[in-house]
């Protein structure tokens, strides 16, 4: 669609709609009049071509076999231009920006494995205290950062904290006591406890409902390949041992950072903010229009102040409650992944140290497949509903951990139950697609809960492993693994209740037009 010229005042313009066409004259009269009825009418030609523009985006587009594969095929050319250009720039700075952060979280176990315990004698609760550092850092800064989000562009704030992190990552390489691996552990968590919620929110802000659990889960997957590729990199970095006086595990983090500072950069170009501010380059103005359209048409609300009314309500609500919870069980649910069960495992039984860091990261690739896998089969087969892959996940993990807390299993079925725990991980994508849309209504709400989400399960991470993972139990965790069993099922308890309780909800709310009319 082409711009719009102005109206020179005493001539005619046509501006033809894709249904009506409107003739627009502007009579002589004084200078002052005139110039009133000329921005009157070039607004109304704008209204008008807005129409035309988003007239693009229908509210059910139709539905062929090729929606399967991918949403945007049935849809018109237009919006499968822009959809093409907000995949390249949101899931490309998404999807690194994650995988960067948990390769900058991951990277201690790896490094503790890899000969940092015994160069330093760390071996007490160290690492332990190490992650709980990081995990207080996580929990004092995300919902503090999603609030910034609603005011301050996220294209500024996302990517300076993900510098700051980046630079931190890198200092870790000169730390050698405990205190000043915790000192910097709690900044990198800090300052990485922005990414997460945040690009949820921005994913949250541009896609439909039919689109979103996608690309949430492949932003979400971006993770377990930030958790290969730790792996990989220990692999091969190990063999740097001794060069410029640096042991293989210090190299770690030098590469992790020299990885991580470009992307963080660039971001600063290339994420789009939200349709209602973004400034993007690669926009056109129709292309905002579009943007905004679809949101409308999915009843997101734009941005509106914070009042002490809107807390009161958003926090008297069930979603931030019922919604915390699941994520809360999900995310500490999955502790087998996040500690070095699998790793201390394999030191045991005499591996080396090749294989310790390479065979952990074959469950990140199964739980690739997964994210990927329950994405497609919620946005199609299932019709966009989200708890039917939660549930078969959690059903899952239930028989692998149950099986590991027995402990005493044949090889090849303990190696199942490692491996398994990688089918886990979709369901945290599938937990905030359906947190976007229940909370669609109120932009402020939808900011409060997707970061409460991960505060309120970061809260628990900062205490539950230092009594159900302690190191000094590897590689057994019997209190690990009975745990984590009860707490998936509860994770298929609470997605039953959220289930009633949004149909609940959409019942209420199709009603209310017609009491209002009694």
């Amino acid at each position: 669609m082409g711009s719009i010229k102005p109206l020179p005042p005493g001539k005619a313009a046509a501006i033809v709609g894709e249904k009506e066409a409107v003739d627009v004259v502007l009579s002589p009269r004084s200078s002052e009049s005139g110039s009133k009825d000329l921005q009157k009418n070039t607004d109304r030609a704008l209204d008008l071509v807005d129409n035309d523009v988003v007239d693009l985006v229908k509210e059910k587009p139709p539905k062929t076999w090729r929606s399967y594969f991918w949403d945007s095929l049935d849809k018109s050319p237009e919006e499968r231009r822009f959809l093409l250009k907000l995949d390249a720039a949101v899931l490309t700075i998404g999807t690194l920006a994650f995988f960067l952060k948990y390769l900058d979280q991951v990277n201690i176990n790896n490094a503790f494995v890899s000969g940092m315990r015994e160069d330093l004698g760390f071996y007490g609760l160290e690492l332990n205290y190490m992650q709980t550092a990081f995990t207080v850092g996580y929990i004092l800064g995300e919902i503090p950062s999603n609030l910034i989000l609603t005011r301050i562009r996220p294209s500024y704030w996302l990517p300076a904290c993900e510098v700051a992190w980046s630079i931190l990552t890198f200092l870790l390489c000169k730390a050698q006591t405990p205190t000043q691996f915790y000192v910097l552990r709690f900044f990198i968590g800090l300052f990485e406890s922005t990414c997460y919620p945040g690009i949820q929110y921005v994913i949250g802000s541009w896609y439909r409902k039919d689109e979103l659990a996608k690309r949430s889960c492949i932003f979400h997957a971006s993770g377990y390949i930030g958790f290969m590729f730790s792996g990989y990199l220990m692999a091969a970095v190990y063999n740097l041992e001794g060069v410029h006086g640096f042991r293989g595990w210090q190299w770690l983090f030098i590469i992790d950072g020299v990885i991580s500072l470009p992307i963080a950069a660039a971001s600063f170009f290339f994420l789009p903010d939200v349709p209602e501010t973004t400034k993007a380059w690669y926009f056109s103005e129709d292309e905002v229009r579009i943007g905004k359209k679809r949101m409308e048409l999915e009843g997101r609300a734009n941005r509106e102040p914070y009042t002490l009314a809107k807390v009161k309500r958003i926090l008297s609500s069930w979603h931030i409650w019922m919604l915390s919870l699941l994520y809360i069980t999900f995310n500490n649910a999955t502790g087998g992944m996040s500690q070095p069960t699998f790793p201390l495992w394999l030191k045991s039984q005499g591996y080396s140290i090749w294989a310790i860091n390479v065979y952990p990261t074959f469950a990140s690739v199964i739980g690739v497949i997964c994210t990927l896998s329950y994405a497609w089969v919620s946005d199609t087969i299932c019709q966009g509903a989200r708890w039917p892959p939660i549930v078969f996940a959690s059903t899952v993990q239930i028989i692998g951990q149950a099986s590991l807390a027995a402990w005493d299993l044949p090889s090849g079925w303990k190696w199942f139950c490692f491996l398994s725990m990688g089918m886990a991980g979709g369901t945290g994508g599938m937990s905030y697609a359906w947190a976007h849309e229940i909370t669609s209504a109120d932009n402020e709400e939808r900011a409060l809960v997707t970061a409460a989400m991960n505060e309120l399960a970061s809260v628990f991470q900062a205490w539950l492993p230092l009594l159900v993972w302690r190191v000094t139990e590897a590689p057994r965790y019997f209190k690990g693994f009975v745990t984590m069993t009860v707490l998936w099922v509860f994770v298929i308890i609470i997605v039953f209740v959220i289930r009633h309780l949004q149909k609940r909800e959409i019942a209420q709310k199709s009603l209310a037009p017609r009491v209002s009319r009694v």
